[in-house]
Order: structure tokens, then sequence, then C-alpha cells
């Protein structure tokens, strides 16, 4: 989506004649008329201005055409941590941090409180309690700041409260992955609209952390800036495919027993969840040599707006009976939409992913993928089982690699007068 500037055209009145006295009069006239042609000039912009046209450098503040979204808020507190069901950002980063050797019981509650603090005032567009830049505070953009707490973490407060699932994810043959993108103690999620909200989100929470711990990882991510498309449109991966169509809608009946449990599922404790972040690396450049038709029946889905191969919209059932003219099935056994479907409806995921395009290596193209973000009330019932059944034969395998794995516990939101975490200390 590209938008032109429209400039308006400078003139410049001159003669190209030498001066001499007896062109006086004439100069004057010249003059005269410059000075109309200026005041013409004048008279059209102001009635490009009153048109609702505006002028580079000089912005017009009661333009109702023009709309600005950095104010926009949401709220830290709450019984859930935002972030995980709010409309997705355009901008996300994902730090995973390692607790320092001997870090106690009560150096994690401090950290805790002080991340929360400032993750607060951050997320209402006020400056952190040290923030030396307060400016940059002051447009939140939909800031979202959700805290996952690794087994490290939960370990050095309350070891007994771990879930069991709370624990690397099974080997998978078609895993790659590097350490350097995978575990972690303690998970910052932090997204907006805004990409330096983002960037000056973490590096305020890092300067708090860091007498507590380290970075282990950083994975930033982006989707379509804010306004490119309408709200609710599902995200497109870079390998140009609708991702996530089958996602449980916020706020149903699916979406509450997929993500916090619901009766069904127990989570590991009220309004907690989980999240798992795989970086999946995508090789575009293998991508291109495929043709649409093959990359479609890859995925099971039309390129042009994610529609099943057997149906027209994005939304519609899919046919895993439907045969083609020659017997085969119109969905293919092997593709991604068939292996990913559960015939078990428990086994459902509340995908969040973000892109990812990183500076490609020596001689390379891209070094680009997806920071595959699923939230689930428990990874064994859940999550694990989809990943086998990809892991045993998907045609989306040819193209991608899973590079990098992690597994945290997502605690309930707190109170103004308490902290993320804050049960864990009960």
């Amino acid at each position: 989506m590209s938008a032109g500037d429209q400039r308006p055209a400078g003139a410049t009145a001159g003669s190209g004649e030498p001066d001499a006295p007896w062109k006086l009069p004439r100069r004057g006239l010249l003059f005269g008329g410059a000075a109309a042609g200026l005041g013409a000039l004048a008279a059209a912009g102001a009635h490009l201005a009153g048109a609702g046209v505006q002028q580079a450098g000089n912005p017009a503040p009661d333009d109702p055409a023009e709309s600005v979204h950095g104010s926009g808020i949401v709220p830290f507190h709450g019984d859930r941590q935002a972030g995980i069901t709010t409309a997705a950002q355009a901008h996300g980063v994902f730090v995973a941090l390692d607790l320092r050797p001997g870090t106690t019981r009560a150096a994690v509650k401090a950290l805790l409180r002080l991340l929360s603090d400032d993750a607060a005032n951050l997320c209402a567009g006020k400056p952190a309690l040290a923030d030396t830049e307060g400016e940059l505070a002051q447009v939140p953009a939909r800031l979202t700041v959700t805290f996952g707490f690794g087994p490290g973490l939960v370990a050095a407060v309350d070891p007994a409260r771990a879930p069991g699932w709370l624990k690397p994810l099974p080997a998978f043959s078609i895993d790659r992955l590097q350490p350097g993108f995978s575990d972690g103690d303690l998970l910052l999620q932090i997204c907006a609209d805004d990409p330096l909200t983002v960037a000056h989100a973490q590096r305020m929470l890092l300067k708090d952390s860091r007498s507590f711990a380290t970075v282990r990882w950083v994975q930033t991510g982006f989707r379509r800036s804010y306004g490119s498309e309408k709200s609710g449109t599902t995200m497109r991966n870079l390998f140009g495919q609708v991702d996530g169509t089958s996602n449980p809608a916020p706020g149903g009946p699916d979406n509450e027993r997929v993500v916090w449990g619901g009766g069904e599922i127990p989570a590991w404790t009220a309004n907690g969840t989980s999240v798992v972040v795989r970086r999946i690396a995508m090789n575009l450049d293998k991508w291109d040599e495929a043709d649409r038709v093959g990359r479609e029946e890859s995925v099971g889905r039309r390129l042009s707006n994610g529609a099943p191969l057997t149906g027209t919209q994005e939304h519609d059932e899919p046919d895993l009976t439907a045969k083609s003219k020659l017997g085969f099935p119109v969905i293919s056994d092997v593709s991604h939409l068939r292996r990913a479907r559960p015939e078990d409806s428990s086994q459902r995921i509340f995908r969040r992913a973000y892109n990812y395009d990183a500076a490609p290596g020596a001689g390379g193209v891209s070094d680009s993928g997806l920071i595959f973000v699923a939230y689930q009330a428990d990874v064994d019932r859940q999550f694990t089982p989809i990943q086998r059944r990809l892991d045993q034969m998907d045609m989306l395998n040819q193209w991608t690699t899973p590079v990098g794995s992690a597994v945290f516990a997502i605690p309930p939101g707190c109170r103004e007068d308490g902290f993320v975490g804050d049960g864990l200390f009960a």
C-alpha cells in the first residue's frame, strides 16, 4: 500500500534583460505584477488550506481527514495480562532473560515489582521511574507488556507451583534449534503500533532488569502497519499466506476454553495460561521456485484470500473428503491445513505470530521467517500433539525450519497495588 505526497509548485518571477534606467517604469510594472502574482498565490494557498490540503512542514491541526492513533491505551492492570487476546499490534519484540546465578526469591520479587510498575506507566503513556527520555513514553500506541515465567524463575520462587508442561518441548526431527533463540527464565513480550514506542519500552525494562538478569535472546517482529488493513484482517506471513485463519475469536467461548482453560482444560492457575515461542526460518529463495499451484497445495488454502481449496472465502469450512476428477483429495492429506487440523477438538491453540526479516549472511538474499507465538491453557495437551503431526509429515517442512523454541507460563494480571506474579509469593 502506498501513498503519494502532494507538493505545491513554487514559482519565481524575473527578467532575463539587463537593467537600464529607461526601463524603470517597466521594472516597476513587473514588480507590481509580481506582487499581484504573489498575492494571487497567497490567495490560492489560503483556498487550498481551506480545502483541507496540507502542505509539507505546515500541519493543519484541525484537519478532520488526519487521524492520529498514538494515544491509544491498553490498560496494564486487570485479572488477566494484556497482550494475549488483545488485537495484535503492528510491532513486537520478544526478550528472554536469564536470572543471574544466586538470584534469590526476594530478588525475583523485587524485579517483578519494578518491571510491573514501569510497564504500567509506559502502557499509560507515562515515563518509567528512571526514564531520562520521558518524551518517548508519551505515545503509547496501544503498548502492551506481557510477562512469561520460565522453569528457572518458577524454581527460584516456588518449585511446587510449576505446571508439568513448563519444560522444553520434546525433540522434533525437523528442529535445528539454536541456543541463542531458545529457552529462558523470564519473557518480556512488548507490542505496540509504533516501533519507537516498542524500542523505548524495551530499553526501560532492560535497565530495570540488568542487576537481576542477563539477556538471553531478542526477537523483533512486525505485521502490517496500523491502518494498512481493516481491523480484524488475518495477518499474512512472508510466504504471502494468510496466517491464523482458524484462531478462536477473542471473547468467544472457544477462545475462553483454548487460552484460559474454560473449565475443560485446567490452566496452571486462575487467569493464567502458557505461551510457546518458536522461531521458524522460512527459505524464501526456495519458495520462489515453487509455482502457485504447488504453493497452494502445500498449504491447502488459496493464496489470494486464504480460503480452503474446497471453498471460496477465508472462513469457509474445509471439506476434507472432497476428491478431484482424478480421485485425489482436493486438500492433500499432507498439506499444512490437514496436518495442523486436529481430530480432537481440545487440540487447539491461539496464534499471535509476527514476521521477522533479519540481515542475510554473506551471499544470501534473505534471512526471514516467523516468530510463531501460540497461547494455550496446557502445552502438553494442546500444542505438542499438533507439533508432532507437523513433524511427522507436512509439505511446508520443505521450506521451513524451526531454529528457536521456548515455553513460558503466563501468570495472571495484577491489581494497581500488586505486581505480575505476586500470586507465586502468597
